[in-house]
């Protein structure tokens, strides 16, 4: 294989893994910097929709933890007035989170993924 032929094979694959990191960021959600940010200067709520397990073994500063199967019956403890940015193990759990919330009449719901993307 000559130089030209694995300069285009080593684009289509970083075309192929770029495409796929986009596809996964919106079915999982996450968050650039800069939007994360903007949500910690407008004093977003970080949920951390976990189990309580999960959360005692580390949790992103200042979130509160309520697990998903919880969430329904606790809707009174969200504020509507604030953002609320939703972080699990991967972010499937709080983009089903983030789901409930828009439909439950929550204004501002983010999907911020993996939980350590809110340290």
């Amino acid at each position: 294989m000559g130089p030209a032929r694995l300069i285009l094979w080593a684009a289509a694959a970083f075309a192929a893994l770029w495409l796929l990191r986009s596809i996964l960021r919106i079915v999982r959600g996450g968050l650039t910097v800069d939007r994360w940010n903007d949500l910690k200067a407008r004093n977003a709520l970080v949920v951390d929709v976990r189990t309580s397990g999960e959360f005692a073994g580390g949790a992103a500063p200042g979130s509160l933890n309520i697990p998903l199967d919880q969430l329904p019956h606790r809707l009174e403890e969200l504020p509507k007035d604030r953002p609320l940015v939703l972080c699990c193990a991967t972010g499937s759990r709080s983009q089903y989170a983030k789901l409930f919330l828009e439909r439950s009449g929550f204004p501002e719901v983010h999907n911020a993924g993996p939980w350590r993307a809110c340290r």
